[in-house]
């Protein structure tokens, strides 16, 4: 018998405020068709004033419990992943464990941008099949729109708020393809692409910073890198093309979705899309996908799901997992 980390619950949340493409358009050299043809991006949730990314964590992590039918006790960790926490420190995740009066176990953050909510099951994984831990709520939460420059119409446009949350379960397989459960992670890294993708404040810089982005740059990496990455994850789950039911993909752009897509010999039918209505959401938006995938009834159980994301650093992965 071989253990695996299973999907037993999941759950999403976004802010109540909707923006629009057209409400750009006021204080941006913009129009919703000019971002529209090149983002697919249609609108996206902004967090309230006051609102943190903890908060958003928090909310979708009580619709992952309720979704479970678990209470905040009977998970053993919470890993977090976000780039947009509340505070330097203490972690995000800590402040989650605490709103939901978890008194147990153990949360910390995971920070790897797009690619961290990859970076955070891959994470929980190790911890459910090391015997360390049984249950795991895995999130992705982020804030962007803390984080832009709003005179920067390439960048402030893409982004948007949210979180998702997964709760991971050790269970027994035969060891095989069929099992149910993470099958397969690939992670990489490169930095000497840093300056393609980055916040220029920080710490040790006494200021919070806006994003930067080299556009053109990022697009050229990211198909090539997430086409190679979910290849390499199949291979090592023992599986092909013909075996995926779902492409789960960070949603930054469609052009990017639709790139890998046909990079790895799949339709479009096969990917679940969430981009026009979230923007990019960056660690957020993979388990957003998720729990929207399921709720439309496209995702269901026994279903092949390969899910992959990159993000700066760069950092880049993908997770396959039978639903």
């Amino acid at each position: 018998m071989t253990r695996r980390a299973v999907v037993v619950g999941l759950g999403h949340y976004l802010p109540e405020r909707v923006v629009p493409n057209s409400e750009f358009e006021a204080t941006l050299e913009t129009s919703d068709e000019w971002i529209k043809s090149r983002s697919g991006i249609e609108r996206r949730h902004f967090a309230a004033e006051g609102e943190t990314t903890s908060d958003l964590a928090t909310r979708a992590a009580e619709k992952a419990l309720a979704n479970a039918g678990l209470e905040a006790n009977d998970l053993d960790a919470i890993v977090l992943a976000t780039s947009t926490a509340d505070l330097t420190f203490p972690s995000a995740a800590t402040m989650v464990q605490h709103a939901l009066g978890m008194t147990r176990g153990f949360a910390f953050d995971v920070q790897a941008v797009c690619a961290g909510f990859i970076y955070a099951l891959s994470t929980a994984n190790a911890l459910i099949l090391s015997g360390q831990a049984k249950r795991i709520m895995v999130i992705g939460a982020e804030t962007f729109s803390k984080i832009m420059d709003w005179t920067d119409r390439g960048t402030c446009v893409l982004f948007g708020d949210g979180a998702g949350a997964v709760i991971l379960e050790a269970q027994e397989g035969e060891g095989t393809a069929a099992d149910r459960g993470i099958l397969s992670v690939d992670l990489n890294s490169d930095g000497q692409h840093k300056d393609i993708l980055f916040v220029d404040g920080g710490v040790s810089t006494q200021s919070t910073g806006f994003l930067r982005m080299q556009g053109k740059e990022v697009f050229r990496h990211a198909v090539e890198k997430l086409a190679q990455t979910a290849t390499t994850a199949m291979e090592q789950a023992g599986i092909d093309s013909a075996d995926v039911d779902w492409i789960v993909p960070h949603q930054a752009n469609i052009r990017i979705i639709q790139g890998t897509a046909k990079k790895l010999g799949l339709s479009m039918d096969n990917v679940v899309v969430t981009v026009q209505d979230h923007g990019n959401t960056s660690a957020a938006s993979i388990p957003l996908a998720l729990s929207v995938g399921v709720e439309r009834g496209q995702i269901k159980r026994g279903d092949v799901v390969v899910t992959e994301a990159i993000g700066g650093g760069l950092a880049w992965g993908a997770v396959v997992l039978r639903w």
